[in-house]
């Protein structure tokens, strides 16, 4: 999301809002209401709103809006991080070789932002790996264009991949981020917040155990999250009820 300053422009707080609902779905009143925490005017964010179902980002529904199918998918694999679904690991890594000739520069920047959901990093270019312990299936933009490939590197190619330090560090700011909204109980705060450990736990790279360092705090800040988000919502769904 755009952040400037510690606020939010009118198209990041309006997507922030819906991709957090369940379902995606708000009246156009409470998105007024969430635009006003970062003292953005009504006005503008009914431009956004029109300026956003033009886009093809969300469906108007009478007097509320909605995601449209497209961000709805990036909803699902928000809700995926909070919950991920992984499988034992028997010590095998998804090879993943591009093999297309060519391609126009929209089709590699969309299949690059695939393979990053999918989780997976790139070793050199055109080729992408990761331990083989996730749950989920292969889409077309990768098997039309690439050779899949399980195997077993001679050394761990983990610090070559991914940066778990700098994922940890973060972590813990942002759980401190957490308690300091929850103790001031500052909505605009805790909007922020909330929208940047999303962001992190999309950024987890969800390996087994057995590759992470000790004490790795991807569970610790999910249930802490969870946690926030539940206390969080009360707060703001009696704050848009006024």
């Amino acid at each position: 999301m755009e952040e400037r300053n510690g606020t939010l422009s009118a198209r990041s707080a309006v997507l922030s809002a819906l991709l957090g609902s369940h379902p995606p779905r708000l009246p156009a009143r409470h998105l007024v209401r969430i635009g006003a925490l970062f003292g953005i005017a009504e006005g503008t964010v009914r431009v956004a709103l029109s300026r956003m179902v033009a886009a093809g980002d969300l469906v108007q529904e009478g007097g509320a809006y909605a995601l449209s199918q497209r961000l709805v998918e990036r909803q699902a694999r928000q809700d995926e991080s909070r919950d991920p679904h992984v499988r034992p690991w028997d010590g095998t890594w998804e090879v993943v070789v591009v093999t297309a000739e060519r391609r126009a520069p929209a089709d590699r920047a969309a299949f690059r932002h695939t393979m990053t959901a999918l989780r997976l990093a790139e070793l050199r270019e055109g080729t992408w790996l990761r331990p083989a312990n996730l749950v989920r299936d292969w889409p077309e933009i990768v098997t039309a264009q690439c050779t899949l490939i399980d195997g077993r590197p001679h050394d761990d190619p983990t610090p070559l991949l991914w940066d778990l330090d700098g994922w940890t560090a973060e972590a813990a700011r942002l759980e401190r981020a957490l308690d300091r909204a929850l103790a001031t109980g500052d909505l605009a705060d805790g909007f922020l917040v909330s929208a940047a450990v999303l962001r992190h736990l999309l950024a987890d790279p969800l390996l087994p155990d057995e590759l992470l360092p000790a004490g790795w705090p991807g569970a610790g800040l999910r249930a802490r999250y969870d946690d926030f988000d539940r206390r969080y919502r009360e707060i703001l769904q009696e704050h848009l009820r006024l």
